[in-house]
């Protein structure tokens, strides 16, 4: 089975910045999407970033200039970059693995990583 890992969260000023890694273990086949979400208390989880296995990416309006996805597929990880950070970031960080096996779609979550922005 697929776990995802997650590391890097944490308290930091505004105009700070932090690096989220996510790593999965166990088989995994075909990656075809990695990306990161966000909840905050009481609202919808939302994308934040998503990066294709073709490296094409898609940000969020309200992190473009700010957030940066990448990865490292050799060690099945993927990273987001963040940059100039808000109050308004603040929230619990997921990271989304989708794969494909045989033509069918699979999809695994982190647990989760606490990002505390104080203004």
């Amino acid at each position: 089975q697929v776990q995802l890992v997650e590391s890097g969260g944490g308290l930091v000023q505004a105009g700070g910045s932090l690096r989220l890694s996510c790593a999965a273990s166990g088989s995994i086949f075909s990656i075809n999407v990695m990306g990161w979400y966000r909840q905050a208390p009481g609202k919808q989880r939302e994308l934040v970033a998503e990066i294709t296995s073709g490296a094409s990416t898609n940000y969020a309006d309200s992190v473009k200039g700010r957030f940066s996805i990448s990865r490292d597929n050799a060690k099945n990880t993927v990273y987001l970059q963040m940059n100039s950070l808000k109050p308004e970031d603040t929230a619990v960080y997921y990271c989304k693995f989708g794969t494909t096996r045989l033509g069918i779609l699979h999809y695994y979550w982190g647990q989760g990583t606490q990002v505390t922005v104080s203004s």
